[in-house]
């Protein structure tokens, strides 16, 4: 018995080998190829456009810029890139999946690791040795379970009331900011840069699973997530911006929530302009009547994006995303903007 034992340890330990390392977008000027790309075609010239209306965003004084995540490219190696958006001021808040934030970012900020593997691995296999798999990703299980019970325990030491998903991750930032074994997790740097986080469907998430086990040792007094008020914030921020635009990976909630927000305001009988910018990087397909939400010429018809200024680059995010994020770093545009600092305003 022991001897199977220490062989699958064995073989776990091949299987979480190799660590995925997060690209650093300061340590190269993509400049000069989103330039060339520029005068090429096809999703060459997406990707350029995409970095020059990101650009004009953080050149508008007017602008406040929301990031959206969904998908797997924190865990995939792009997690810093999310973080430096945050830490160079080229991002005022962020609306992403739960999963994005907690699953991957929080995950490694308790010093867990996501790993290279092979999409072609026996997942029989993988799953005997407690692996999960994200496409060639490798995510230990064991360590993931340790991310959910975290969550609950910082749940246990909150007072019991209703939270969004916004104050929720305010609170893991305190706690991060004495508790974290990797130090610049995006949700630490949010925190300290008063950036707003919002997570719409923040229990599909390990947040989920945490705060269910929270609830269930305190069945009667137990804190609970309250999406609606947190669209409400979410709105707030929309009112009290002269413009804004949106940087989006993937689509899903995180990129319909953001354009409600137009809608919402109006509803409450606030004068509001559509999102002026907007930039996706997507593989989703508009022939299911989606796209993962709408594209953003769908969206202009419900009154939520202006069309003059967007792109839809339909591309794998790992792939271009570190040139746009790099171009425009390089370019410095974000030195002259003031922090928006909306986590001050609830």
């Amino acid at each position: 018995m022991s001897d199977n034992k220490n062989q699958s340890n064995n073989r776990k330990s091949d299987l979480l080998s190799k660590e995925v390392e997060h690209i650093d977008i300061t340590s190269f000027d993509a400049r000069k190829i989103v330039s060339s790309m520029e005068k090429m075609s096809f999703v060459s010239r997406e990707t350029a456009n995409a970095a020059n209306i990101y650009n004009e965003m953080i050149k508008d004084k007017d602008c406040t810029i929301f990031l959206t995540l969904a998908g797997s490219t924190s865990a995939a190696g792009c997690m810093h890139i999310y973080r430096d958006l945050v830490k160079y001021n080229m991002v005022d808040a962020i609306v992403a999946t739960g999963a994005s934030i907690i699953d991957m970012d929080f995950f490694e900020a308790l010093g867990f690791k996501h790993y290279q593997g092979s999409q072609y691995q026996d997942d029989t296999e993988l799953r005997n040795n407690f692996v999960d798999r994200i496409y060639d990703t490798y995510i230990d299980e064991e360590d993931l379970q340790m991310c959910d019970k975290t969550i609950g325990e910082i749940a246990d030491q909150l007072e019991p009331k209703s939270y969004t998903s916004r104050e929720f991750i305010k609170e893991i930032g305190k706690y991060l900011k004495t508790n974290a074994k990797k130090k610049e997790s995006l949700i630490e740097v949010a925190y300290d840069n008063d950036v707003p986080i919002f997570c719409p469907a923040f229990t599909d998430s390990s947040a989920g699973f945490g705060l269910v086990m929270h609830q269930e040792r305190n069945p009667k007094n137990h804190i609970t997530i309250d999406s609606v008020r947190e669209f409400r914030e979410l709105t707030e921020i929309k009112i009290k911006s002269k413009g804004s635009g949106l940087f989006m990976i993937g689509g899903g909630v995180p990129k319909n929530f953001i354009q409600d927000t137009v809608i919402c305001a109006e509803l409450l009988g606030k004068d509001v302009d559509m999102h002026k910018y907007a930039v996706q990087i997507t593989v989703a397909d508009s022939r299911d009547g989606a796209c993962s939400s709408s594209t953003l010429k769908e969206a202009s018809s419900w009154g939520k994006v202006d069309i003059t200024n967007e792109q839809m680059v339909f591309a794998e995010a790992t792939s271009v995303l570190p040139l746009i994020a790099s171009d425009v770093y390089h370019k410095g545009e974000w030195k002259n903007r003031k922090r928006k600092n909306f986590s001050k305003i609830f």
